[in-house]
């Protein structure tokens, strides 16, 4: 059974500091072509900001991204799952609390962020190989 952490371990971390701006998170997603970003302080895991996050907390109110912080919109001491953790109880998580992405820890550090398209995808991946492994018996 692979854990979520092996989903990522090959993976560069992406992640913001707290104090950085919307219009800086915004545009390090942008150029990495990512949805969401941890959110860190002090070297630890602080929060969570989203593309979501951005449009509905930045953008539809009429916030400045230049001028706000990434601190003042990210969701705070967001869920997290531990490295060993399997793709079944990551996905059981987002499905329970309604999230998208899910930072991976190891006690406070940061070792990694997986998406429900990341989970799903090798969820799929292990049922076929299990329906293969029963037409062969």
């Amino acid at each position: 059974m692979a854990s979520v952490y092996d989903l990522v371990k090959d993976r560069r971390i992406y992640s913001i500091e707290a104090e950085k701006s919307v219009l800086e998170a915004a545009r390090f997603m942008m150029e990495h072509n990512i949805g969401a970003l941890p959110v860190m302080r002090n070297g630890e895991l602080a929060g969570i900001v989203s593309e979501r996050d951005i449009m509905n907390r930045v953008v539809a109110v009429g916030r400045m991204p230049g001028t706000t912080l990434v601190s003042e919109v990210m969701t705070a001491n967001p869920k997290s799952i531990s490295m060993n953790e399997t793709v079944e109880n990551g996905l059981f998580l987002m499905r329970e609390f309604g999230f998208r992405h899910l930072p991976i820890v190891d006690g406070k550090q940061l070792k990694g962020l997986v998406s429900l398209r990341d989970l799903l995808l090798r969820y799929v991946v292990q049922k076929e190989k299990e329906a293969e492994g029963r037409k062969a018996s």
